[in-house]
């Protein structure tokens, strides 16, 4: 059962939390071509996919901690300092991905909309220059470096009796 779980929770890592860490980092040049050119159809649909694939996966993601949690309880490593730092480490990624990226995303979203509707003339109409996609770039590396560690965590696994 806890080989059966281990793959389980490494595949839900796999394919929840990677397109999230792709597609967030591919956010911010995407919304900067999208605001510079509003009349581009294309480059605003890439933000709202880019967004959309952040959200669906951001939800599916809450499996990897449930798995983790599952795997760690069968393995007998739940209190192992490796893995309650890891757990942590999961929670501030989590925290800064809802309360950084995501809405700073839709933010940005909104303002490409009402450039393109015309309800603005400029991104600075809506509060958008440079400077939040870039903030926004810089939340995303934190989401991703914590992700990172946590996976390097997990294979290392300081202190393991396994020898790897």
């Amino acid at each position: 059962m806890t080989k059966f779980l281990l793959v389980l929770h490494v595949l839900a890592a796999i394919v929840a939390v990677g397109p999230v860490t792709v597609a967030a980092s591919m956010f911010p040049p995407s919304a900067r071509r999208a605001l510079a050119d509003p009349d581009n159809p294309r480059a605003t649909e890439t933000v709202r996919l880019l967004h959309r694939i952040c959200r669906v996966y951001a939800a599916l993601g809450i499996a990897v901690p449930v798995l983790g949690m599952a795997t760690a309880l069968s393995m007998g490593v739940l209190h192992d300092t490796w893995l309650i730092v890891s757990m942590v480490l999961t929670g501030i990624a989590a925290a800064v991905l809802l309360a950084l990226v995501l809405p700073r995303q839709e933010e940005i979203i909104e303002a490409v909309e009402a450039v393109e509707a015309g309800t603005a003339t400029t991104a600075v109409d809506v509060a958008v220059n440079p400077r939040v996609t870039v903030r926004l770039a810089m939340f995303t590396g934190i989401f991703n470096l914590l992700w990172a560690t946590v996976t390097i965590l997990m294979i290392v696994r300081p202190g393991s009796t396994t020898g790897a």
